[in-house]
């Protein structure tokens, strides 16, 4: 049986293009990315969706809470070796109310229910990859996702690593802060494009083997 990663994620790991609205094919997405560059004997799962958030419900919008899915989730791929987690992005929206503290603090929370999840070989809990995701660039709001998402998402999109970082080291979770290392678009400044997503990928290669080789 191949090694088995399941990448779980929001719009960016679903592989939104902010140009078409549309989704990056096969090749651009970094999940794909990453499954070429691990060969043969892995599995990607691409488990990303649009919107969702790490541990609240969006009162506009259902099955965006990533904490009541990724048990059922995680199960239904089993056996796994890797869980990667990047959320965040969503849950700066102005309508959660949530400081950037309190959203470090439901990924950590998301984290820990995956590395309890007997989703491993023989009933064993798989490791975790936890990723902050790039920072929403300040220049968001003046795009058409700026009334849905609110004000002040950079600012909380910037400070959250700094905390998670923290919170995760509580829990022995591997960690990775893409802050400075992978930019957004220049289009709703809150989406990969196509440099993203290979960037990301390598970050995310290079970090899994050394997890992976443990």
């Amino acid at each position: 049986m191949k090694r088995r990663i399941v990448c779980f994620g929001d719009s960016n790991t679903w592989g939104f293009n902010a140009r078409t609205n549309e989704r990056f094919p096969e090749g651009v997405r970094w999940t794909s990315r990453l499954a070429e560059m691990l060969g043969d004997a892995f599995q990607v799962i691409e488990e990303g969706l649009s919107g969702r958030t790490s541990v609240i419900d969006d009162p506009l919008f259902e099955g965006l809470n990533g904490y009541d899915y990724i048990h059922p989730c995680l199960m239904s791929h089993a056996p796994l070796e890797l869980v990667i987690i990047m959320l965040g992005t969503n849950d700066t929206k102005e309508r959660f109310h949530l400081t950037s503290y309190n959203i470090a603090q439901g990924i950590a929370r998301l984290s820990q229910k995956a590395k309890t999840t007997p989703a491993a070989s023989k009933g064993g809990f798989p490791k975790v990859l936890v990723i902050a995701p790039p920072p929403i660039e300040k220049e968001y709001y003046e795009t058409e996702v700026g009334p849905s998402m609110g004000r002040d998402c950079h600012l909380k999109s910037e400070e959250m690593p700094k905390y998670l970082k923290e919170l995760l080291a509580t829990q022995d979770t591997e960690f990775l802060d893409t802050k400075g290392l992978v930019p957004m678009n220049n289009i709703d400044f809150m989406h990969l494009d196509e440099e993203g997503h290979k960037l990301l990928s390598h970050l995310v290669f290079h970090r899994i083997k050394n997890i992976l080789s443990d």
